[in-house]
């Protein structure tokens, strides 16, 4: 079964028990300050729950573009995701406990064709009911794990919202992937169990302080992932196995001249590459910009992240825009808004990767000079100084810095890099007031409010930057004629100008 058809056989499914079909919403939450992306497959159905709109039909099925930002150093495993697309079905006060079991139970084994003797459930401690209702199914007693709120209790979806205990699903791939202990079982932290389902009973309504109220009904959400159900129905032990991968694993191998499955270190790296070049292309299909804060700084993190381990894998051209074009072809039939904004969706990956790869080679050669100091190779720490450094000066982000030194053995000090992201505020706080001396022929006649300029002359006299204002006879414009005299300011320099302007 392809990932094609277990998206429509699961929408069919609960199109036949009384669900309406409705479009999944973009990754940029709509009308939703409490989330930076859309997390769940929940995220649009939130205002039935809450009892602020009417919804079109009291049970609803959709599959989401989802993409969760906590699991991003994880990548790199055969399992976690930070894009990935949640098939859910939802009940606004209707159905409850009993038909949510007892369907998901008919969909995994009658429909997917898991086999029984290899799914486990688990609930949330106290939760009674839901017990007798798995044993319904047929599940044995020995089979359903009770846990408490940190592993059966789900929500809200970003700092406030409804909120339930869950049931949850898993498939035993087989103790041969496991960890041998006598005592793994669901949770256990090892490979063997797979989580192919979450059935959370919302039941609360949880303010940002953490005190919960009563929903207006008892609702349900449930979210089944394609990757990894598709992975199980596949007989694979990971999605990067599945048909959804393949074709952008072929395309990283093709082009690294590296194969698949040969070692292990290689073999992650190709993971990143693959799972993050899908996630580019999803997050800029939608609308979200590279920049240095909320979405932005998530989608250049992304690309970062992706163009390094490309490095490892020995690609130190652009190459992220050619496994974008595999998702495009790939996945347009279910998302037709990624053929309509292609050209769009390239050219930004093009631009942000050339960008960073421009930058790159200094910012890698300056950590492995900071790691051969005698000092912090004895220590293994590498100051927060240098780390606001490679993140003010070369772009890296912190959590690029801490995984390339993690490679090496290395931390960094996170308090130090904050406590000099703390004296940059201050220094941003100040305005800089330019006056006729030197910068423009007739002066200046507004102020400017920028940061100190950031000198990278140091490493180069070369520097591809942006242009952060422009100054034409003392006042700020948007472009500048040919012929004119101006004045820029830039985001970077490497002209030293505050002593005679070597």
């Amino acid at each position: 079964m392809t990932g094609d058809e277990l998206r429509a056989l699961f929408l069919e499914f609960f199109e036949g028990k009384g669900h309406k079909i409705i479009p999944g919403s973009s990754l940029i939450p709509q009308d939703d300050p409490t989330l930076l992306l859309t997390s769940a497959g929940m995220v649009q159905i939130k205002p039935y729950f809450l009892g602020e709109l009417e919804p079109p039909s009291r049970r609803l099925a959709s599959c989401q573009k989802c993409f969760r930002t906590t699991d991003i150093e994880r990548v790199g495993d055969t399992s976690h995701l930070t894009f990935f697309e949640m098939l859910g079905n939802f009940s606004v006060g209707d159905y409850f406990k009993k038909e949510t079991i007892a369907w998901a139970w008919e969909f995994i084994t009658q429909h997917l064709g898991m086999p029984e003797d290899r799914l486990w459930a688990s609930i949330f401690l106290d939760d009674d009911d839901a017990f007798n209702y798995w044993l319904d199914t047929g599940m044995p007693a020995d089979k359903i794990l009770r846990f408490g709120e940190e592993d059966n209790f789900w929500g809200p979806a970003g700092d406030s919202g409804p909120c339930g205990p869950d049931s949850e699903i898993f498939y035993d791939l087989g103790e041969e992937v496991g960890c041998g202990k006598p005592s793994c079982a669901p949770n256990c932290g090892c490979d063997r169990f797979v989580e192919i389902g979450t059935l959370v009973f919302m039941q609360f309504n949880q303010d940002k302080n953490g005190n919960r109220t009563p929903l207006p009904k008892p609702s349900i959400d449930t979210g089944m992932g394609i990757e990894r159900n598709a992975a199980v129905v596949q007989g694979k032990t990971s999605v990067y196995e599945t048909d959804l991968f393949v074709p952008l694993l072929d395309c990283v191998s093709r082009l690294s001249g590296k194969k698949y499955g040969t070692d292990n270190e290689i073999d992650s790296a190709m993971r990143v590459v693959t799972e993050h070049s899908r996630g580019i292309t999803f997050l800029i299909g939608d609308g979200v910009m590279p920049s240095n804060e909320g979405r932005g700084y998530v989608l250049r993190r992304l690309l970062r992240r992706a163009a390094l381990f490309g490095r490892r894998l020995g690609l130190d051209r652009p190459f992220l825009k050619e496994i974008a074009e595999i998702t495009i072809r790939q996945m347009e039939h279910v998302y037709p808004e990624l053929k309509q904004r292609q050209d769009f969706i390239l050219n930004i990956i093009e631009m942000e990767e050339t960008r960073f790869g421009e930058t790159l080679n200094s910012g890698l050669e300056l950590i492995e000079n900071i790691m051969a100091t005698p000092s912090i190779k004895s220590t293994k720490i590498i100051p927060g100084e240098d780390v606001f450094r490679l993140y003010d000066t070369y772009g890296f982000p912190v959590e690029l810095t801490s995984e390339i030194g993690a490679s090496r053995g290395f931390t960094v000090d996170l308090e130090g890099f904050d406590r000099e992201m703390d004296k940059q505020r201050q220094r941003a706080k100040a305005v800089q007031k330019f006056g006729s001396a030197g910068m423009v022929k007739n002066g200046v006649n507004n102020i400017v409010d920028i940061m100190t300029t950031p000198f990278v002359g140091y490493s180069g006299t070369k520097q591809r930057t942006e242009i952060l204002s422009m100054l034409v006879n003392g006042d700020s414009v948007r472009s500048i004629a040919q012929g004119q005299e101006a004045g820029i300011i830039l985001a970077e320099t490497p002209f030293y100008g505050e002593m005679g302007g070597r």
